[in-house]
């Protein structure tokens, strides 16, 4: 393919970055000791903790979302501890190995691919023995299911001693979340989805509980993602204990800024719901069925299961054709289904022209499809 041509990323992450973020990680490098970035890096981390409501500490820092996922399970728990896993997906199954490779006694509820875990599952599992954590997803891509973590945090409330963790990694600048209004321990997020800045860093926010368990733990043998070697750093990033990802803190500070512009976490997850709710009833117009069943359905991204007779392969080559990435599906749904991201930066611009694509690739693969119908339905739906 032409390394040139310009093509549409519609995947669950990495996501579009839009002109002003890249200006930004576009900018000459500076030293990490340099004051203008250490006020740079300041602002953000604190600008985090307060658009997500945490008075415990945000930690931005280089990695991935995986590593958050260590650093989240490595700074509350200890070998021998009870965890509780609530996986409604593969993403949320990558805790078990996680957590087996730490030493902890994993007890695991998981749900049938398309639906996710009540909280009424969750209070009778946490009422049948003490758990040092829980897991929860909030969204899982594998399935676009979103978990109702609110309500699971009134359940949590409820068991101080268990340390509510929410994987928002697919979620988070999409999905509103309040860290200490849902009563979160442990929330963390990646750059590169919803927030739409490249891969290579990581946010987690701890609670004043988090933290504090942290101090009981003692020393951990986790090195890089322990809580006490980035406190000073947070509160002084002139101090050094590893190099951050500097032209990703401005890209990121740069995305804070638009949530910002934008009005702000609540303003922001109405956009994704409302686009969400038109991109599935265009989908459904033209055969597609979505698989995360209505009332879980995640705002940040669709699995969209084919209508009968598309070979995967063949659809998913002919929306590269067309100018659109798009993500095959996993598990069970691996060729049955394509995945659908529309998170972050993603417009109605870009919907129109991804359903466009949509609509050419089964024609491709030989489907009666009326051209402009799922555009047509898309467009009315976000009228409305």
């Amino acid at each position: 393919m032409n390394k040139e041509k310009n093509v549409l990323v519609m995947i669950p992450g990495p996501t579009p970055v839009v002109d002003s973020i890249r200006a930004e990680m576009a900018r000459p490098i500076q030293a990490f000791g340099d004051p203008r970035f250490v006020s740079d890096y300041k602002k953000l981390i604190d600008d985090l903790g307060e658009l997500f409501d945490c008075n415990g500490q945000a930690f931005p820092l280089a990695g991935t979302g995986t590593t958050a996922m260590e650093m989240a399970i490595s700074n509350v728990t200890k070998r021998g501890d009870n965890i509780l896993i609530v996986s409604n997906g593969f993403f949320g199954d990558r805790f078990i190995e996680i957590a087996q490779r730490k030493g902890l006694n994993v007890d695991v509820l998981s749900a049938e691919w398309g639906t996710c875990i009540t909280p009424e599952q969750i209070e009778a599992k946490l009422n049948e023995k003490q758990y040092a954590a829980m897991t929860v997803t909030h969204v899982d891509t594998s399935t676009a299911v979103v978990a109702p973590i609110e309500a699971i945090g009134k359940i949590a409330a409820k068991h101080p001693e268990t340390m509510y963790i929410v994987d928002g990694v697919a979620a988070e600048a999409a999905e509103y979340t309040d860290v200490d209004g849902m009563n979160i321990d442990i929330l963390f997020t990646a750059s590169q989805k919803a927030f739409g800045v490249c891969p290579g860093m990581f946010v987690v926010w701890a609670s004043q509980s988090a933290l504090a368990r942290r101090k009981e733990l003692g020393t951990i043998p986790e090195y890089y993602v322990d809580f006490e070697k980035w406190l000073p750093i947070m509160k002084d990033p002139s101090k050094y204990f590893a190099t951050p990802a500097i032209n990703l803190v401005w890209g990121m500070a740069e995305s804070v800024r638009l949530i910002k512009e934008e009005g702000g976490l609540k303003v922001r997850a109405e956009r994704h719901r409302k686009n969400a709710d038109a991109t599935a009833k265009a989908l459904e117009s033209i055969g597609f069925q979505i698989l995360a069943q209505p009332g879980c359905r995640a705002c940040t991204l669709s699995v969209c299961i084919y209508p009968a007779g598309v070979d995967d392969a063949k659809f998913r080559a002919s929306m590269l054709d067309n100018g659109v990435v798009c993500a095959g599906s996993l598990g069970a749904y691996a060729g049955k289904a394509f995945r659908l991201g529309h998170m972050g930066n993603i417009g109605e611009n870009e919907m129109i022209t991804a359903l466009s694509a949509v609509e050419r690739s089964l024609l491709a693969c030989g489907v009666a499809v009326e051209l402009g119908k799922s555009v047509a339905t898309y467009v009315a739906e976000m009228k409305k």
